[in-house]
């Protein structure tokens, strides 16, 4: 509907994203009240409730999923409560911004899917990468079967956030769409309990959601190898793949670039007809096809920046009925965290993992 009315909001985790950027965005429509929102800590409950406008605060996501009078819910919390929280959000009949990773294991995944869809509820997961103007031309070209029948993939992704997996203080100008609040809590990203995880779970969801965003494959069969030198999760994954319509492919991801270097995300996608290329760092887009009809978009040097507020947006858009395009939709975030359970299996057993 676009009759005015306003997306009413309820949040469960108030961290460091979710109030850098999240709440920044969100808070800053016209078209949006922010109305409960719950974290631990009263201190900091009550700093996001006054900074933020909200109605009503609590340590109980209880109260938050429980309420009638919200259209959406953002579960931000750590990644082994997402399942948790965004299922009772999406019971109560809510839809659910849930930030990456979905969950953190496959069957749980495939359970908040299903739920929406049977309840048809929207589940968005915030990758930022998805609401660039060129990522979104590559999805136009892979939905064209620009390069014909995939046959491999390669997908890699490297981060600056070496002492986020040690464990250590976190020193963040940011990048969000407001100041900084709060910290990441060490534990939520070093901590194998706490986190589910090392950097599969924290950063290749966002690479492997991609490329099964762009591409719809659905693996099959997973064989990887983890390590981790200086952290008690891992800081680096080897993943090969074979996928169900007999493609194969490889997913890397190395959690150990400079504090001041940039994310790098690249995807290589090979085909029947041709070769697909989008590097978000370096910021290109070709199609490279055997009948020499190329495709090379023109970019600026800045086109891969990562943009916070795409996702928030279009959560609300979807709400309001402003769009029914959902550019990171639970679907993809369901694939990818079917990979990266199948590999966190292999690499703890040394043997191949079915999906």
């Amino acid at each position: 509907m676009t009759d005015g009315r306003k997306a009413r909001l309820g949040f469960v985790g108030a961290g460091w994203w979710a109030t850098s950027n999240h709440m920044p965005v969100l808070a800053a429509r016209e078209d949006v009240e922010m109305v409960s929102v719950c974290r631990l800590g009263s201190d900091e409950l009550q700093l996001v409730k006054e900074q933020f406008g909200f109605e009503h605060a609590t340590e109980d996501y209880r109260e938050v999923v429980a309420r009638d009078d919200l259209d959406g819910i953002v579960v931000s919390s750590p990644h082994t409560l997402h399942f948790e929280h965004a299922m009772a959000a999406l019971e109560s009949g809510h839809h659910v911004m849930c930030e990456k990773p979905l969950t953190t294991n496959a069957d749980d995944a495939r359970q908040l899917v299903e739920a929406a869809a049977s309840r048809g509820l929207q589940v968005l997961i915030p990758h930022g990468w998805h609401y660039k103007p060129f990522v979104q031309r590559a999805k136009e070209l892979m939905d064209a079967q620009s390069v014909g029948e995939i046959e491999f993939v390669l997908c890699h992704m490297a981060s600056p956030i070496r002492s986020l997996l040690e464990g250590k203080r976190f020193l963040s100008d940011g990048g969000g769409a407001g100041q900084v609040m709060f910290e990441p809590a060490p534990e939520t990203w070093a901590d194998p309990v706490t986190a589910g995880g090392g950097y599969a779970l924290a950063q290749m969801s966002h690479s492997a959601g991609m490329l099964f965003w762009l591409t719809g494959l659905q693996a099959a069969r997973v064989s990887a190898m983890t390590s981790a030198p200086t952290s008690d999760v891992e800081m680096y994954d080897a993943i090969n793949v074979e996928f169900e319509n007999g493609a194969i492919g490889s997913f890397s991801g190395a959690g150990s670039l400079p504090d001041d270097q940039t994310f790098q995300l690249d995807i290589r996608i090979f085909g029947s007809e041709g070769t697909f290329v989008l590097d978000i760092d370096r910021a290109r887009l070709e199609v490279q096809r055997y009948d020499k009809q190329h495709i090379i978009e023109d970019l600026t040097s800045d086109a891969g920046e990562y943009y916070g507020g795409g996702p928030p947006e279009n959560f609300v858009d979807l709400i309001l009925g402003k769009s029914d395009t959902n550019y990171a939709p639970g679907w993809a975030g369901m694939l990818a965290i079917e990979l990266i359970d199948a590999a966190y299996r292999s690499a703890q057993t040394g043997r191949i993992a079915e999906v």
